[in-house]
């Protein structure tokens, strides 16, 4: 049974949140995600009638994902590396850590939600 108070997004919602689209034709790239999940074991969407559904969990996993391969241009099997290692082992005091870079972004991504909704109020 799922918890009605969780939002469930199915895997176009997702791959939209994320970013996977394809800037040339703006198609959604929903293989993308379908790869993740056989190569992250973290990534495990619900299936609810042969459908997939990603819960706000899945998408902090999936946006690590999109941080390590994307932005910090890992391959596959460093991001997995990372992944399994909970990231803690990144915190290296004399360089800057993915770690602390991912939830920098984070912080910054929030807080400038949290400023666009205020101008929206204020306006």
């Amino acid at each position: 049974m799922v918890d009605e108070n969780i939002k469930l997004l199915n895997i176009s919602e997702a791959c939209a949140l994320l970013g996977l689209i394809d800037k040339k034709n703006n198609k959604i790239l929903t293989h993308t995600l379908r790869y993740w999940e056989k190569e992250f074991k973290q990534l495990k969407p619900k299936i609810l009638n042969g459908r997939r559904y990603y819960t706000q969990e899945n998408i902090k996993v999936a946006k690590k994902i999109v941080y390590l391969l994307k932005e910090q241009g890992l391959t596959i099997m460093g991001a997995k590396k990372l992944m399994n290692d909970n990231l803690k082992k990144l915190d290296d005091e004399s360089l800057i850590s993915v770690k602390a870079e991912y939830y920098k972004k984070q912080i910054k991504n929030k807080s400038r939600n949290i400023l666009n909704k205020l101008k929206k109020l204020n306006g």
